[in-house]
């Protein structure tokens, strides 16, 4: 696939998802993980295919990268306001969703800064895989969250 359109997928996935949540949308389990699961499906796809002439270290910066995104993500997901409306559990973005993830932004391009200066190949830095895994620590950080609510999740929408 080409990498400028792959890098515009990816972008507009992102968006989609931000805006949808800044307005506030119903929780439900398929808008909570799948955009973070393809993304990072995306992600493991780019690395394994450009994993040629990788080692053992770059593999180590990946998996440190990765748990780094996890982290970043659920922290952000701790910020995001999880309510009951209509019987239903709701999401909502927060200004303080944004501001941990400037943050985070600026911890993953300094961590990103620190593996390529050890000498991490950039194939190994798939940037699909960094925002999947991000989205992802936010979404268990959100289940979790919807889940000790004690409200139930948001049906299915009809596709």
């Amino acid at each position: 696939m080409n990498p400028w359109l792959l890098a515009g997928l990816v972008a507009v996935v992102a968006v989609v998802v931000v805006v949808k949540r800044l307005a506030g949308e119903p929780l439900n389990a398929r808008d909570l993980f799948a955009a973070p699961l393809v993304l990072t499906g995306i992600g493991v796809w780019a690395l394994v295919k450009g994993a040629h002439g990788l080692g053992g270290a770059d593999y180590a910066w990946v998996a440190a990268g990765s748990v780094l995104g996890v982290a970043l993500g659920a922290a952000r997901g701790l910020t995001v306001h999880v309510f009951e409306k209509e019987g239903v559990l709701w999401q909502r973005y927060t200004g303080r969703t944004f501001a941990v993830l400037v943050v985070s932004a600026l911890i993953s391009i300094g961590f990103a800064a620190l593996a390529s200066r050890m000498g991490m190949h950039p194939q190994a830095r798939p940037v699909q895989l960094s925002i999947g895994v991000g989205f992802l620590g936010e979404a268990l950080a959100v289940g979790a969250r919807g889940l000790g609510s004690g409200v139930p999740f948001a049906p299915e929408r009809k596709r």
